[in-house]
């Protein structure tokens, strides 16, 4: 198994390119235009979980980052250290007339293990935790109803540990992670193999990108 720290120490990836600050990503989220909301979830590497909200028809834009922590504008090497409380997540902003918070839900389920405790596949640590961060009451409603339903469904062996919590501030990570499966597709490619993620999706769901 790779994990992803051993990755970065292989291929060099913490070298690629200069920080954007956090402001600099908020805005190119595009969180303040129109009619829109977020939703926000901890899924293991952010690395993985930006490509199957990307592609969905009325989300607008997904920034990965951090959050669920202490420390203010918290580095990505403050947060790897586990210092920090804050979970490696994604900011979904998406346009509700165009897709529910339900299907976001459906997307976020499918793409981890929530049965695993302060862990995802190869990445250990409670910076890895799964978690689903609610904006809004309904938001948390919601999320509960499709945790309840999963829990129910039998397609998973062992309980449910996923986190409904409320949501905290929400720092953008580093430019260089941003999109990296579309800057850096091979070394993306051998890290999500490489950690297990994408044969648990396939033996669970049928598929490896939901």
């Amino acid at each position: 198994m790779l994990t992803r720290s051993l990755l970065i120490v292989m291929l060099g990836c913490m070298l690629i390119g200069p920080s954007a600050t956090a402001e600099e990503t908020m805005n190119a989220s595009g969180a303040n235009i129109g009619d829109v909301a977020q939703a926000t979830f901890a899924g293991g590497c952010f690395w993985c979980m930006q490509p199957p909200f990307e592609k969905l028809n009325g989300v607008i834009a997904v920034v990965a980052g951090y959050t669920g922590g202490t420390e203010q504008s918290p580095t990505y090497e403050q947060v790897s250290s586990g210092s920090t409380g804050h979970a490696e997540s994604v900011e979904v902003t998406y346009d509700p007339s165009k897709i529910s918070y339900e299907q976001l839900l459906e997307v976020f389920w499918h793409n981890i293990d929530p049965t695993t405790r302060d862990q995802q596949f190869a990445d250990h640590g409670h910076q890895y935790r799964t978690a689903i961060f609610y904006h809004t009451e309904e938001q948390q409603r919601l999320a509960a109803a499709s945790k309840a339903t999963l829990a129910q469904s039998g397609k998973l062996n062992k309980p449910i540990v996923t986190e409904i919590v409320p949501a905290t501030p929400f720092y953008p990570a580093e430019a260089y992670h941003q999109d990296y499966d579309k800057k850096n597709p091979v070394h993306y490619k051998l890290y999500r193999f490489g950690s297990g993620r994408d044969a648990y999706l396939q033996k669970t769901w049928g598929t490896s990108d939901h």
